[in-house]
C-alpha cells in the first residue's frame, strides 16, 4: 500500500484522469474529492461489499423454465411444420 501525505487542498493523480482532493479535515475526518469519468464507479468500501453481496446472491438464483409453456410452444412450432 502507498501511503502519501497531503495537506487540505492538495490533490493525488491516479493514473491520467483520476484526481483525489483533500477538501477538509477536522479531527479524525478527512473529506475528500474524486474527480472521474463516469464509467468509473467510486463507492465507500462498506456500500461497494454490499452491491458485491447482492451481484453474488443474483447471481446464485436459479430460474426455472415454465415446463407447461415450453412444451405448449413445441407444440405450436411442430403443428406450423
Amino acid at each position: 500500500m502507498l501511503v502519501l501525505s497531503r495537506r487540505k487542498d492538495e490533490t493525488i493523480m491516479i493514473g491520467d484522469d483520476i484526481e483525489i482532493t483533500i477538501v477538509d479535515l477536522k479531527g479524525d475526518t478527512v473529506r475528500i474529492g474524486i474527480a472521474a469519468p463516469r464509467e468509473v464507479s467510486v463507492h465507500r468500501k462498506e456500500v461497494y461489499e454490499a452491491i458485491q453481496k447482492e451481484n453474488i446472491s443474483a447471481a446464485k438464483q436459479q430460474v426455472l423454465p415454465d415446463v407447461k409453456a415450453l412444451g405448449a410452444l413445441g407444440a405450436m412450432l411442430k403443428g406450423k411444420k
